[in-house]
């Protein structure tokens, strides 16, 4: 069965930071690009960051810029999210998503590049104080 299971979310302050994780199962990821994606409520899902099989194309989105870091640990079928300097507006369901690679790609933002047999089913980030 493919599954990719979020954990890490929560309630942090303003400035904090949380690390998330992506842990799959029924497949290898190390054939995939990652893809973190929030959603808030009344708004559309939004790509965040990117990841290539081998760590070798990485993107993020504009806000998330020197602030997130995207990573893979393919040995342990696991990504990871490290989001730093954590404001109010980063508040959102986060989900994880995995898409084959293909040679020359770079990874991507976009959902509808993410089959929707490949997401998780999010974990809750809060950012307040």
């Amino acid at each position: 069965q493919l599954q990719l299971v979020e954990s890490g979310g929560g309630l942090e302050q303003p400035g904090g930071s949380l690390r998330l994780a992506c842990v799959a199962s029924g497949f290898s990821l190390a054939d995939y690009n990652i893809g973190w994606f929030r959603q808030a409520p009344g708004k559309e899902r939004e790509g965040v960051s990117c990841i290539s099989p081998d760590g070798g194309s990485i993107k993020h989105t504009f806000s998330a810029k020197g602030r997130f870091i995207v990573s893979r640990d393919n040995a342990r079928n696991t990504a990871y999210l490290l989001m730093n300097s954590l404001n109010p507006e980063d508040t959102a369901v986060y989900h994880c998503a995995a898409a084959p690679a293909k040679p020359y790609d770079d990874c991507s933002l976009s959902p509808l590049e993410y089959d929707s047999d490949y997401w998780g089913q999010g974990t809750q980030v809060t950012v307040s104080s």
